[in-house]
């Protein structure tokens, strides 16, 4: 276990090494630091069986508030991933706004294509127009 807590440790302390930590971050840190100073008291299992079967009342005390310690600070930390979850996903006026936005960029989109071929078929219209013209014209001829 303290193994563990150990290469935990060592992968706590690369993301602490990013520059500028936001306020989440520094939330997250703290919950972390709680956490941990609450597992480095806690002695191995074999050492806290021992103690547990100790007759000296200090000893259980040290047990219990390590483990309320402990149980305290994974709290917090269950509470800050709740909240990162909850973040995470938008909230139906985030959902709404977004999909109306999609929605005016498709419709400017389709309004640009409509102009185009509005073009397209209006210069169809002035060639054909030049054709019937010219068409008009060589039949008065004969």
């Amino acid at each position: 276990m303290a193994q563990q807590a150990a290469a935990d440790h060592q992968q706590l302390d690369s993301p602490l090494q990013s520059p500028q930590p936001s306020r989440d971050d520094m939330n997250m840190i703290s919950c972390v630091t709680a956490l941990e100073a609450a597992l480095l008291p806690c002695l191995p299992a074999r050492e806290l069986q021992a103690i547990d079967r100790s007759p000296h009342p200090s000893h259980q005390i040290d047990v219990e508030r390590h483990a309320r310690d402990f149980m305290e600070a994974a709290k917090k930390l269950q509470l800050y991933f709740i909240s990162l979850q909850r973040e995470d996903q938008p909230t139906e006026v985030e959902m709404l706004r977004k999909d109306i936005a999609i929605m005016e960029e498709e419709l400017k989109a389709k309004k640009e294509l409509i102009k185009k071929q509005e073009r397209l078929v209006q210069r169809w219209r002035n060639d054909l127009k030049g054709q019937l013209d010219k068409h008009i014209t060589e039949l008065e001829r004969v």
